[in-house]
């Protein structure tokens, strides 16, 4: 209990005495203990499933008791599982508490909604589409008292700011709480027609497959970010003196990504461009990355190779896609005096153009052994001073706007105090043109 701060355990607490008062049934109400015991027993087995193998939550089952069932008889069906479903982390019986009195509250709020909109007739009468209608108030009235209660736990427990602690809930979980629901209307459908019960477990069969589906994808990603996670890491160590740089060129390749309107998988591509676009290092001498004095022209050949040796290094990945042509070509110029190719103007990819505006920003605002941060204005005037040459205008200017509508602060990322050092130093790490 101790891990827990004692503002989430009382407001845990103060969640569990509505939802205790939301299961006792009134005496008139008429309830169907028998489906009551079969969705509670059913709800078990597949939160007890779905959370071990996949870690998320499964309504469908519950949302059919919101429609089969009156308010108080709905809010039972959460509580055997989880009285019985495994809790992996302490404190065990406050988080048992917790998830039986949130989902309790939702489809008791669900129950409600549903039952005033005369939804349980609809229902029982297999009236469509009118069904749709308090189904749909019913999903709502269960996503919003979920993302509510969620927002007042993160607030609870911190470090969340309490302002952002509901930001985006509601957006994020209403489609996937939408389609449980659609799923669950379909089950009380088939639980009140002619085929009963067992005709309704079978609309669990395609939501079992297209959550195994879904729950894959997820694993690859985070399979991916994993791999990308790693290589960062090994070229922050080799190259301390700019910790955290591929990070903000991976953000700053998102903004101007966006402000040119290009789709979320482009987005994300970019973004994978921006992190990586340095893993090259990792075959250049750590000696050469961290020498504090001008480079010669040999020593400046044999970092100039780095474009390459990262290409190399990522060739094989094949979700990066059109990422791996910004990692070669993110330090050509439009006018062609850039490397390893010479490229020049649209023969150099776009992701490319983009990576390299986002490059030469961030190197310019952030502090590192041979170079001071200079202020975001200096940058976009530097920027703007070498598009046309350099970098793509287009790019620069994507970039100008998103940084009047967003900001940007950039982080020290040097391990020592910044040193003067020739410019020839300072273009050869960086990129940037002086």
């Amino acid at each position: 209990m101790d891990a827990v701060p004692a503002r989430a355990r009382g407001y845990v607490a103060a969640v569990a005495v509505p939802a205790v008062l939301c299961l006792l049934p009134a005496p008139a109400e008429d309830t169907s203990w028998r489906a009551l015991g079969l969705l509670a027993a059913l709800y078990a087995a597949c939160e007890h499933a779905v959370r071990r193998r996949f870690g998320g939550p499964f309504y469908p089952v519950l949302l059919a008791g919101a429609f089969l069932l009156p308010p108080s008889a709905a809010a039972l069906v959460a509580v055997p599982a989880a009285l019985l479903s495994p809790v992996e982390h302490r404190p065990a019986l406050l988080r048992r508490v917790w998830r039986a009195a949130q989902p309790a509250l939702a489809v008791w709020a669900a129950a409600r909604v549903h039952g005033a909109l005369g939804g349980r007739d609809a229902v029982a009468g297999s009236d469509f589409p009118y069904a749709l209608l308090p189904a749909g108030a019913a999903v709502l009235a269960f996503c919003t008292v979920l993302t509510a209660l969620d927002g007042g736990l993160r607030a609870a427990a911190g470090p969340v700011p309490p302002r952002r602690a509901w930001r985006g809930l509601l957006a994020r979980s209403l489609a996937p709480v939408a389609v449980h629901g659609l799923a669950g209307l379909m089950m009380a459908a088939l639980w009140r027609s002619p085929y009963g019960p067992v005709a309704a477990l079978l609309v669990l069969l395609p939501m079992c497959v297209s959550w195994w589906v879904f729950a894959q994808y997820h694993r690859e990603r985070a399979a991916h970010q994993a791999t990308i996670r790693a290589l960062v890491q090994a070229v922050d160590i080799k190259d301390g003196y700019t910790r955290g740089h591929s990070e903000r060129v991976g953000q700053a390749s998102v903004l101007i990504a966006r402000e040119l309107g290009m789709d979320d998988e482009r987005v994300e591509m970019l973004r994978f461009a921006g992190i990586l676009h340095d893993v090259g290092k990792l075959g250049v001498p750590t000696r050469l990355l961290r020498k504090n004095g001008p480079l010669t022209p040999e020593e400046r050949r044999i970092i100039e190779l780095h474009p390459e040796y990262g290409h190399e290094m990522v060739r094989g990945i094949s979700f990066l896609g059109e990422a791996r042509a910004a990692i070669l070509h993110h330090h050509e110029r439009l006018d062609g005096s850039g490397y390893p190719y010479g490229l020049a103007g649209d023969r150099i990819p776009e992701c490319a153009r983009i990576v390299a505006v986002a490059d030469a920003f961030d190197a310019m605002t952030s502090t590192r052994c041979y170079s001071r941060a200079r202020p975001v204005e200096a940058a976009v005037a530097e920027l703007e001073r070498c598009a046309g040459a350099h970098f793509d205008p287009r790019m620069v200017g994507a970039l100008v706007r998103a940084l009047r509508r967003y900001g940007w602060h950039p982080t020290v990322t040097a391990e020592e105090p910044a040193r003067d050092t020739p410019p020839v130093e300072r273009t050869a790490r960086t990129g940037v043109p002086r």
